[in-house]
């Protein structure tokens, strides 16, 4: 699974034009985070097809990265966040993103990016 980071200019329309590249490619959006900040804007994007997603952004010309997403299944309850980000800091692991993909009582899976994914799986056990 992979993750796309669109950069945008902060301005009336720009997240339409995404959205509307995004549709006519028929994708389809498994999450979606989004931040303006100052004159940019910051969309993270987790698609179905990671083929059908670069080619949207490229044919769109837009400024993308793109970054593994990994996932965990957490419980339902207070805490949980912290006790994933406690282990990635412990472990020198920097988040760059964490978003929920699904929720389904009790569970809850998160899905986030980080600086070095092999430490990332090592300090969760997997």
């Amino acid at each position: 699974m992979r993750e796309f980071r669109v950069t945008l200019t902060h301005r009336a329309g720009e997240l339409a034009r995404l959205a509307e590249a995004l549709a006519a490619h028929g994708i389809n959006l498994r999450s979606v985070a989004a931040i303006a900040d100052g004159h940019k804007a910051l969309v993270c994007l987790v698609a179905e097809d990671v083929n059908d997603m670069r080619s949207a952004l490229e044919g769109a010309r837009m400024q993308y990265e793109e970054d593994e997403v990994l996932t965990q299944l957490l419980e339902d309850e207070p805490g949980q966040v912290a006790e994933l980000a406690s282990k990635l800091g412990a472990a020198g692991v920097n988040l760059r993103s964490l978003y929920v993909l699904a929720r389904e009582k009790p569970l809850v899976e998160m899905g986030f990016t980080v600086d070095d994914p092999r430490k990332a799986k090592k300090a969760l056990g997997g």
